[in-house]
């Protein structure tokens, strides 16, 4: 027998940054399941037939409020709010301990975390004031509860940051406030915490990460996309408040 409980239909779902790495493998997955999404996102580029999108600033918490209100007036009652978006600044690749200034990392805080908790928290009271039942779902990663190792990144294109860590530590723990205030709502706040997302990363990064990894790869963005999944179905009726970890072992070791 088939279980249901992985389905999407009938589920109408609002996906922030639908169109990005994560978001698109995300965005197609929930429409093979039966979801009904509308994609928010700075472009777009989504080719999938019959996808509603909107253009947005993500990053802009009155141009979020204000999609969220529009859709509020409609016919589109979404239940679900997955936020897949990664906003950075122009200065994003100085946040690492060498180069990072005040305002770059004040910056990046503003776009991204403030951006994802405001967003989170309205839609939730849409929810609480339509007296319904529904999720959201955060992207966080793994090093908002880890430290950075250096070592990754030795011989790379890549630094450690300063922003990041906090930003998404934050993120993490907002999750829990969240999912303990409107737990009486029946409103389920859950997040995800991905390991590293492979994007064309050189050779050795790849030896690096590999070699700390237990599946002796990087994440795909499928496995974030299947995680999301489950969080968004009835099968994860009652979870809310967890850290569902993606991150083939990266963490354990």
């Amino acid at each position: 027998m088939i279980n249901n409980q992985f389905s999407l239909k009938n589920k109408k779902i609002i996906i922030v940054g639908g169109n990005g790495l994560i978001g698109s493998a995300v965005s197609k997955l929930f429409i093979q399941n039966g979801a009904d999404i509308i994609i928010v996102d700075q472009k777009k580029k989504n080719k999938i037939r019959g996808i509603k999108q909107i253009k947005c600033d993500i990053s802009n918490y009155k141009k979020i409020e204000k999609v969220l209100n529009q859709l509020n007036k409609n016919s589109f009652v979404p239940s679900i709010f997955l936020n897949c978006s990664y906003p950075k600044s122009i200065n994003w690749k100085k946040t690492n301990f060498k180069k990072i200034k005040y305002d770059y990392f004040k910056e990046n805080v503003e776009i991204h975390l403030n951006s994802f908790v405001w967003s989170s928290k309205l839609f939730a009271d849409h929810l609480k004031k339509k007296k319904i039942a529904g999720s959201i779902i955060q992207l966080a990663s793994i090093y908002g509860f880890l430290g950075q190792d250096n070592l990754l990144y030795k011989n790379t294109e890549i630094n450690e940051s300063v922003a990041y860590p906090a930003i998404k530590g934050a993120i993490n723990n907002s999750v829990r406030s969240m999912a303990a205030y409107y737990g009486e709502n029946k409103i389920r706040v859950n997040c995800i915490s991905p390991g590293g997302i492979f994007d064309g990363h050189s050779k050795n990064f790849l030896k690096n990460y590999k070699r700390k990894t237990p599946l002796q790869r990087m994440c795909k963005p499928e496995d974030v996309a299947n995680a999301a999944l489950f969080l968004a179905s009835d099968a994860s009726s009652y979870i809310t408040g967890t850290n569902l970890i993606v991150d083939g072992g990266f963490s354990i070791i």
